[in-house]
Parts: structure tokens; sequence; C-alpha cells
């Protein structure tokens, strides 16, 4: 399944996990795995905690403090720090799925990490 997302800021972690819950709602699957791919080279996919902002805020922080947007990189787009930050993220993610669910921890939540935006992305969901 594909889905659209689109970003608003230059950078920004957007929760999709309620995506990925209606897209197993609508696939009626109760046991398995869901595997979530970004097909973007300038973004990415990630697992962290979703109840408190201020965790993504620092993320974002600390990552524009060891890649900033402005640097001595070679790359001609000038985005040199937003493909940095994606391989760091990695482009999918793997999550299983237990009782109609997604099995992740209390504070949870899966992240498409926008390094390039603002943007109008893709992101695919497989079921099994």
């Amino acid at each position: 399944m594909e889905y659209i997302i689109k970003t608003t800021k230059d950078q920004e972690f957007i929760d999709i996990t309620p995506i990925i819950n209606e897209a197993i709602r609508k696939k009626k699957i109760e046991e398995g795995i869901v595997v979530v791919f970004v097909p973007h080279t300038t973004a990415g996919i990630t697992i962290n905690e979703n109840a408190d902002p201020t965790v993504v805020e620092d993320i974002l922080m600390m990552l524009n403090k060891v890649f900033p947007l402005e640097g001595d990189y070679r790359h001609l787009e000038g985005n040199s720090h937003a493909h940095i930050k994606a391989s760091l993220m990695g482009s999918s993610c793997s999550l299983i799925i237990r009782n109609g669910k997604l099995r992740l921890g209390t504070w949870q939540g899966v992240y498409f990490c926008e390094f390039d935006g603002p943007r109008t992305r893709k992101i695919y969901i497989d079921i099994r």
C-alpha cells in the first residue's frame, strides 16, 4: 500500500503510527509483520517516544548540531545534511502485529523523518 505524506517544514518528524494501524485494520491481519519503507534519500523512518514531543525536538536539535544545514559539504544540491540524517535513521522498519495491533512499547511510535522539506512524500506499507 502506498500512502502520501505532506510535510510542512524543512525538518520534522511526523507520527505515522495511526496510518500503519489503519493499514492493519484494512487488511484484517491479526498476526504478522508490517514493513514500512520510505523511497526517498533525504527522509527516513524511526521508532521513538511519542508521548513527549520534546524528545523529537531534542533529536532534531542534536542531529543539526552534528550535521548542520550549512557545512563543508561537496554535494552540489545543498542538502547533504539531509542525506546523512536519512542514512542514520534508515529507510525502513519492520514491526510485529499481535492481536490485530502493532506490538510497540508503551511510549513508542513510528515516525516519518523529513530532512529536506517541505515536500510531498511517499511511504510504502507491506503487511504479511
